[in-house]
Protein backbone atom coordinates (compact mmCIF):
# COMPACT_ATOMS: atom_id res chain seq x y z
CA UNK A 1 0.00 0.00 0.00
CA UNK A 2 1.63 3.32 -0.70
CA UNK A 3 -0.76 5.44 0.41
CA UNK A 4 -3.91 6.25 2.98
CA UNK A 5 -6.58 8.85 3.04
CA UNK A 6 -8.49 10.23 5.36
CA UNK A 7 -11.37 12.56 5.64
CA UNK A 8 -11.18 14.96 8.61
CA UNK A 9 -13.67 17.35 10.15
CA UNK A 10 -14.53 19.47 12.87
CA UNK A 11 -16.33 17.52 16.04
CA UNK A 12 -19.80 19.36 16.51
CA UNK A 13 -19.18 19.40 20.27
CA UNK A 14 -15.47 20.81 19.48
CA UNK A 15 -12.09 19.30 18.18
CA UNK A 16 -11.49 16.86 15.38
CA UNK A 17 -12.15 13.58 13.56
CA UNK A 18 -10.26 11.42 11.09
CA UNK A 19 -12.18 8.27 9.71
CA UNK A 20 -9.82 6.58 6.80
CA UNK A 21 -11.01 5.39 3.55
CA UNK A 22 -11.21 1.87 3.27
CA UNK A 23 -9.46 0.09 6.42
CA UNK A 24 -11.45 0.64 9.33
CA UNK A 25 -9.11 3.62 11.11
CA UNK A 26 -11.26 6.35 13.26
CA UNK A 27 -9.54 8.99 15.50
CA UNK A 28 -10.25 12.01 16.93
CA UNK A 29 -8.28 15.18 19.01
CA UNK A 30 -8.76 18.71 20.30
CA UNK A 31 -6.46 20.20 17.70
CA UNK A 32 -4.33 19.34 14.46
CA UNK A 33 -1.09 18.78 15.73
CA UNK A 34 -2.80 15.92 18.43
CA UNK A 35 -4.69 14.67 15.00
CA UNK A 36 -2.04 14.71 13.15
CA UNK A 37 -0.10 12.49 15.93
CA UNK A 38 -2.93 10.25 16.65
CA UNK A 39 -3.31 10.00 12.91
CA UNK A 40 -0.05 8.12 12.23
CA UNK A 41 -0.40 6.24 16.10
CA UNK A 42 -3.58 4.88 14.62
CA UNK A 43 -2.10 3.28 11.09
CA UNK A 44 0.98 2.06 12.78
CA UNK A 45 -1.47 0.06 15.39
CA UNK A 46 -3.36 -1.25 12.23
CA UNK A 47 -0.70 -2.65 9.91
CA UNK A 48 2.29 -4.69 10.52
CA UNK A 49 5.62 -3.61 10.28
CA UNK A 50 6.57 -3.35 6.91
CA UNK A 51 3.12 -3.27 5.48
CA UNK A 52 1.44 0.12 6.38
CA UNK A 53 1.67 2.94 3.86
CA UNK A 54 4.48 4.84 2.77
CA UNK A 55 1.90 8.18 2.90
CA UNK A 56 -0.68 9.67 5.27
CA UNK A 57 -3.22 11.63 3.43
CA UNK A 58 -5.45 14.18 5.83
CA UNK A 59 -8.63 15.40 3.17
CA UNK A 60 -10.51 18.37 4.88
CA UNK A 61 -14.15 18.26 4.69
CA UNK A 62 -15.72 21.40 5.46
CA UNK A 63 -19.75 22.05 6.04
CA UNK A 64 -21.11 25.39 5.82
CA UNK A 65 -24.64 26.24 5.68
CA UNK A 66 -25.83 29.28 4.53
CA UNK A 67 -29.42 30.96 4.11
CA UNK A 68 -31.47 30.51 1.59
Amino acid sequence: MHEIIFNVEEAAEGGFTARALGPAIFTEAESLDELRERVRDAVRCHFDEGTGPKVIRLHFVREEVLPA
